[in-house]
């Protein structure tokens, strides 16, 4: 309740605020200062082409990004970094040696998610479930630009 009385109080004082501004400035409508012209158009020859990241830019990005101790070079060790990572998630027994059963973990789980019935074998209504969703590429933003 106190909420409404708060917006009523502040309508009431904007109010008496706007009305206060018209009685001092003297006018009965405000004035409106004129628009400024709008500038000439500018030729899209005269825009000036944006920077474009070259080829070694792109190549300095991925140098940096395995250089993790910043040496300016790159190990064995760093350049091999995120393929350990990845060995290690499949990895599960942390004996080093990646087996099948490890290796195929998430198609083992894909597999039984999908057999339904527990037959050991999938229908073609089963199989579908295993399909790979992709998602959807995303559009490309529309050009609105002058010629």
């Amino acid at each position: 309740m106190t909420m409404v009385w708060r917006w009523a109080v502040g309508g009431i004082a904007v109010t008496l605020l706007v009305a206060a501004a018209v009685v001092v400035s003297g006018e009965d409508e405000p004035a409106t200062a004129p628009l400024p012209e709008a500038p000439p158009a500018v030729a899209a020859a005269a825009l000036p082409e944006p920077p474009q990241a070259s080829e070694a830019t792109r190549e300095e990005k991925r140098f940096r990004r395995y250089d993790r101790d910043r040496n300016a070079s790159v190990s064995r060790e760093e350049y091999l970094r995120a393929r350990r990572q990845s060995f290690d998630r499949f990895d599960t027994d942390g004996d080093g040696v990646l087996s099948f059963a490890e290796y195929a973990v998430k198609q083992n789980a894909r597999f039984d998610d999908a057999d339904a019935d527990r037959s050991g074998e999938l229908t073609a209504a089963e199989f579908e479930k295993t399909r790979t969703v992709r998602a959807a590429a995303k559009p490309k933003p529309e050009c609105n630009c002058a010629d």
